[in-house]
Formats: structure tokens, C-alpha cells, sequence
């Protein structure tokens, strides 16, 4: 029997999708959401499938949790594909992603890592400059070589985040602003926020780097934690960038949207001004950024640099949180691993299942925040 009345807490990529999911299914849906806007409203647009060099650098003790997750991003690019169908266009091109290698030991590391990749399903293959030339002629000289995955691709998320929005609103769904503060369960579930209180039957948590402080006296610890990340756009160009673009050794994505715009992120700081704001530009991270894009791809050096913003990254264990809390059923987790904007339309569809007795067990049980159990 389908939930009468749903409170989802988080109204980024996440909580859109299981909101408009649900309020297909026939339930009444209210989402609540913070207003920071550092999540899915900063985000880059970038599909992920491959490892990221940047995360396996950073947090190589989350490594094998995001290779046992590929086969869960793989899904999650052909998610996008059913959301583009049905809802878009979101200006997805799948064309693949490039990490690039400026010398035989980043070459080597690919390498090693596609062999890993291949074994999970991923369709990855190794580029010498020859290969490379014929694809990307744009790139600068040094570069000798690249991994290529072909499962990569990019969206508009300024494009895609407005026309799911007005889904949500012409299927109904109530969004609210409020910063929740703390979940009790009872006859219903009741969210208490800075301005107000909700109840409902059953909520989905879809809160992000938030998630770990509201579920806390459920019995479970879950480590989420927010990055702050800075990311720059440029003015139009006539140079046509059809892969998703990152490198092997060095903190970068590069990918170009319908308009002619690049933006430019990939792992570079921001300044954190805690969980509750949105994290401010860094300087130095904007001029190191742009400056890595200009050599990695020299035609685009003179381009204008017309925005940057920060935005904030969520990060666990390597691995996603999907499933009801094993203190309260009628609490249901939302919480995609790193890469949050590629995973998020497929957690969010697995999410809303189990609420709508359609639980992928076979899929979600390694992501169960039962791990997390005190």
C-alpha cells in the first residue's frame, strides 16, 4: 500500500526525483529543503563512471567501496537517459570521458586502473597520442595518452534541475524551506525545522552532507561529510569539447555545454563556512584551476572567465546510503556516495521503491545504512 503522506527532507537532484516518483505513484509529497544551495543547484553537470583519480588520491581508503559501486554508476548514466527521455532534453551528450596522462608513470597508473574497471562491466579502453589526436585534437602537446570510458558523458544541470522542478510542481508536491533540526517517529514522523514542524507517514532523508547529524539518535553513525569545491565557467567558444575531460595525476574536469560555455571544476578547494552556508571562492583555487585548463587544453586560454562559485561535495565511505533505517522502517535513506549529481536520479528512483513496496533488495543491500549501526 502506497504511503499516504511523504516528507522528503532535501529538495536537491535527490528528493526532485523521489518526489516526483512518489507523487506519480499517487502519494501526497512535501519536500523540505534548507535553501542552501551548495548541492545539486552548484553542481557541474558531469557524469561519472570511472574512478576519479582526485577521490582515489584523496580518500584511498574509500577506494574499494567506489570500485564495488561501479556497476551502480553504470546504472545511474542509464537513469539519466530515462530522465532525458522523459522529462528533457537536459542537453546530456554521451560521448565518453577522457583522464589524461602527461608522461609514462600517469599512463601506467591508467592502465592499471582500467584493467580494474573492465572486470565491473565499465567499457574503458587506453589511448596512445595517435588514438588521442583523432578524437581530441584540441588537447596541448604534452599529453601522451588517456583512458577513454565510454559510459561518461554530461548534462546541463541548470537545464535539467528547473525542468524537474516544474515536474514536481505540476504533479503537486509542496516545497518548503526550513532547515530540519531534529526527526522523532511515533504514530507519524515529525521533522522539527527553525520554523516549523512537520509530520507525515514515512520521510525520505535526502539531506546530504546534512544526513549523519539527523539520523544520529537512530542508531546509526553515518559519516557524512560536506567538500567544499570551487568551479569557474567561461564565455562561449567555437571550440566543441564533446567529452567529459580529467587527468590522471591532477585535480580537474573540464566539459562544454550546448551554449559554448566551459566549465571548469574538478576538486579544487573552497572556502568552508561550515554546513549551514554556502563556502565562498578562493582565489587561489580559481587561478589554479583555469590556469591547469589553459595548459591541458590550450585553445581555450584566452577564453573570459564570466563566473565561479562553490558548492559542496558529500562524501561517506566510498559507497551510497540507500534503505529504511533499521531503528524505523518509516524512515528511508537517499544519499548517493561521491559523485552525488550522476548517482542521484538512480538512488532516488531505488529510494522511493522501497517506500512504494518495490525494493531492489538484490541492489540495495550493500548500501544499507545498517552498516553504519552503532
Amino acid at each position: 500500500m502506497i504511503p499516504n503522506d511523504i516528507l522528503i527532507v532535501g529538495g536537491g537532484i535527490v528528493g526532485q526525483i523521489t518526489a516526483i516518483k512518489l507523487a506519480n505513484a499517487g502519494a501526497k509529497v512535501t519536500v523540505v529543503d534548507a535553501g542552501i544551495n551548495a548541492g545539486s543547484t552548484a553542481n557541474a553537470g558531469s557524469l561519472h563512471v570511472q574512478m576519479q583519480s582526485r577521490f582515489m588520491r584523496i580518500y584511498p581508503d574509500q577506494v574499494p567501496n567506489i570500485e564495488a559501486s561501479l556497476p551502480l554508476y553504470l546504472r545511474a548514466v542509464e537513469e539519466w537517459e530515462r530522465i532525458d527521455a522523459k522529462y528533457g532534453p537536459v542537453e546530456m551528450i554521451r560521448k565518453g570521458g577522457l583522464m589524461l596522462a602527461e608522461d609514462q608513470k600517469q599512463l601506467s597508473f591508467l592502465e592499471k586502473k582500467a584493467k580494474r574497471e573492465a572486470k565491473k562491466g565499465v567499457s574503458v579502453e587506453i589511448l596512445d597520442r595517435h588514438a588521442l589526436e583523432q578524437i581530441a585534437p584540441w588537447l596541448g602537446p604534452h599529453i601522451i595518452g588517456a583512458e577513454l570510458c565510454l559510459n561518461e558523458g554530461k548534462v546541463n544541470p541548470l537545464v535539467a534541475n528547473r525542468r524537474l522542478r516544474a515536474v514536481a510542481d505540476g504533479l503537486g508536491v509542496q516545497f518548503l524551506q526550513d532547515r530540519i533540526q531534529n526527526l522523532t517517529v511515533g504514530k507519524r514522523v515529525e521533522a522539527i525545522g527553525q520554523t516549523d514542524t512537520y509530520q507525515a507517514d514515512r520521510a525520505v532523508i535526502a539531506a546530504a552532507w546534512g544526513t549523519g547529524a539527523l539520523v544520529g539518535n537512530f542508531g546509526v553513525t553515518i559519516p557524512s561529510v560536506g567538500e567544499p569545491l570551487h568551479m569557474n565557467i567561461t564565455e562561449a567558444c567555437s571550440a566543441r569539447i564533446d567529452h567529459l575531460v580529467q587527468h590522471a595525476e591532477r585535480s580537474i574536469t573540464l566539459k562544454q555545454f550546448k551554449s559554448g560555455q566551459i566549465v571548469i571544476g574538478g576538486g579544487w578547494s573552497a572556502n568552508d563556512r561550515g554546513l549551514s552556508q554556502v563556502p565562498t571562492v578562493d582565489p587561489l583555487s580559481l587561478l589554479g584551476n583555469v590556469s591547469l585548463a589553459a595548459q591541458l587544453v590550450p585553445t581555450i586560454g584566452n577564453l573570459r572567465i564570466i563566473r565561479t562559485w562553490a558548492g559542496m561535495n558529500t562524501t561517506m565511505d566510498g559507497a551510497s546510503v540507500i534503505g529504511p533505517l533499521p531503528a524505523s522502517d518509516r524512515l528511508v535513506m537517499a544519499v548517493p556516495g561521491d559523485a552525488g549529481y550522476t548517482l542521484g536520479p538512480l538512488v532516488a528512483r531505488l529510494a522511493a521503491n522501497c517506500l512504494l513496496g518495490k525494493a531492489d533488495h538484490s541492489v540495495i543491500e550493500r548500501y544499507s545504512p545498517a552498516r553504519f549501526a552503532n
